[in-house]
């Protein structure tokens, strides 16, 4: 038994040898675990490295490009956090964690009606986005559509209770942003 072992060990070392190694969608999902770990530890460019080394091997990898929108978003380097939110948006235009980042960004950068549209196609597809609903009422009654905003508001309540104190203590409506996490779940 012991040697049939070695044997299989062996062939499957010598088939690795001979070409029957990781493809490239194996690759670049090892360097996007390796970008996340290193995401997760704070080692942002040693994540920009990895991510981008997980889009050279597959270009249509839209987990790294969101990962790569976070760690820009993180730097505040919001046009590159935006120009990679869309390529992963390019690859699947219902993924929600872009939608969602890219509406916080497009906030951040003074054009509200685009993150309502962004929010609006969140909750869209996941009706049950407390925080999608939460940053829809708050654009919403920034912008004077007070009925819409408490519609918004009032789901989003529902939907997490622990929001009301947010929205309560908010003197005036800004969306919250959060801190968003590293995601490569696909």
């Amino acid at each position: 038994m012991r040697y049939l072992l070695l044997l299989v060990v062996a062939a499957a070392l010598a088939f690795g040898a001979c070409g029957g190694g990781k493809s490239d969608a194996e690759k670049s999902s090892d360097a996007l675990n390796q970008g996340l770990q290193a995401h997760l530890a704070g080692k942002l460019d040693q994540a920009v490295t990895d991510y981008r080394q997980a889009l050279t091997l597959d270009p249509q990898n839209k987990f790294a490009y969101f990962n790569l929108g976070l760690v820009y978003e993180t730097q505040n380097h919001l046009d590159q956090a935006e120009n990679n939110y869309r390529l992963s948006l390019g690859i699947d235009p219902d993924y929600e964690p872009p939608l969602f980042n890219l509406a916080i960004v497009r906030t951040a950068l003074g054009d509200p009606q685009q993150a309502i549209q962004l929010y609006k196609h969140v909750t869209s597809l996941e009706p049950n986005n407390a925080g999608a609903h939460l940053n829809l009422g708050l654009l919403l009654r920034d912008s004077g559509d007070t009925a819409r905003a408490n519609t918004e508001l009032q789901l989003a309540v529902q939907l997490d209770p622990t929001l009301q104190s947010r929205i309560n203590s908010l003197p005036t409506a800004s969306p919250t942003t959060g801190t968003p996490s590293p995601t490569a779940t696909p």
